[in-house]
């Protein structure tokens, strides 16, 4: 089953839609590339046809990034002291 991506302001998009060259780049990588390509299309120093091409890597590379920061949020825990002393991690709530 694939994996889906939510995100508040498009529907859910299977992550397979992602291109293997962006899943394998790092979550830097990929905000630079994006910043990239907003920078392209807001300075008009791309075509039409051009920057429909671009405009679809960069919804690609916005769904890496929103990936790789939902991982991230998963990992996150919080130490807890219980009684008795005992230390344990639970994971972060999120609102």
């Amino acid at each position: 089953m694939a994996r889906e991506q939510k995100t508040q302001d498009s529907p859910a998009q299977p992550i397979h839609d992602v291109p293997a060259d962006i899943r394998s780049m790092t979550f830097e990588r990929a905000l630079e590339d994006l910043e990239e390509i907003v920078r392209r299309l807001e300075g008009g120093e791309v075509s039409l046809e051009e920057s429909i091409a671009t405009y679809t890597r960069g919804t690609q590379l916005k769904r890496h990034c929103e990936s790789k920061l939902e991982a991230a949020r998963e990992q996150v825990e919080r130490i807890e002291l219980r009684p008795g002393g005992v230390i344990a991690t639970v994971p972060m709530a999120t609102d």
